[in-house]
């Protein structure tokens, strides 16, 4: 049988801070991603991708999007090289395609993308709760500051963490420790919020307690089937 999980305001009132993910939980990046990786595509003169494939592999770092960009449609183009070979194809590009991706990126930055309903309540409700905050996403910093600027959001946060802000990302529990070391709070008083199991399993490692949203980006997989110590399907339920 499974452990039914403490209300939300049970959880929260023993914890002092929080940190947030980004693309998934506050913001609907999905059309920044699909505009700037269709461009990058048509520069290097590759097939196009769908956004429905898109959606399954954002999470895990630009990084990591790109090399799974790379290697879905170099595996559906005629006389796709085996499986070896296509990590070799995929890196030989990959140089060409990070620049492009990056230009691109940049000047898209915000333009297809939304705040989820409920977010910037979510965000104000915690901060009037006295916690600190912290954005902590696998998105680079240069791409993560000025999209929560141009949202709105930005001033919610002491500290924004990217991808690039640590050795390395998550799921791995590192970000969520040195930003609970930013913040001041132990891991067991800093709640992470977030949309996927990377969240999850970052925060079960750090010893965080977690809550993740109905929504966002989860690799396909329903997200209340990940282990988590609640879930809200708005922002805005996150209240004391």
């Amino acid at each position: 049988m499974q452990t039914q999980n403490p209300p939300l305001s049970a959880l929260l009132a023993r914890v002092d801070a929080a940190i947030v993910d980004l693309d998934g939980t506050l913001v609907d990046t999905l059309g920044d991603f699909a505009e700037a990786l269709g461009r990058m595509l048509a520069d290097l003169q590759l097939p196009a991708i769908d956004t429905a494939s898109i959606e399954r592999m954002v999470g895990k770092g630009s990084e990591h999007l790109l090399r799974s960009v790379l290697k879905h449609v170099l595996a559906g183009a005629d006389q796709a090289p085996g499986a070896t070979d296509l990590e070799a194809q995929a890196e030989r590009l990959y140089p060409q395609a990070w620049e492009r991706y990056q230009h691109h990126y940049l000047a898209v930055n915000g333009q297809f993308a939304r705040v989820y309903p409920g977010a910037a309540e979510g965000l104000a409700a915690l901060r009037a709760a006295g916690l600190r905050l912290a954005c902590l996403t696998n998105k680079p910093t240069d791409f993560a500051v000025p999209l929560l600027r141009a949202k709105g959001l930005l001033e919610n946060f002491e500290h924004v963490f990217g991808g690039d802000a640590f050795a390395r990302k998550k799921p791995d529990p590192l970000p969520l420790l040195q930003t609970c070391e930013a913040l001041g709070s132990a891991p067991a008083r800093t709640l992470m919020i977030g949309d996927s199991s990377n969240d999850a399993q970052a925060a079960r490692a750090a010893g965080c307690p977690v809550v993740l949203v109905g929504y966002g980006y989860n690799h396909g997989r329903p997200v209340r089937e990940v282990d988590a110590d609640g879930y809200v399907d708005d922002l805005s339920e996150l209240r004391r």
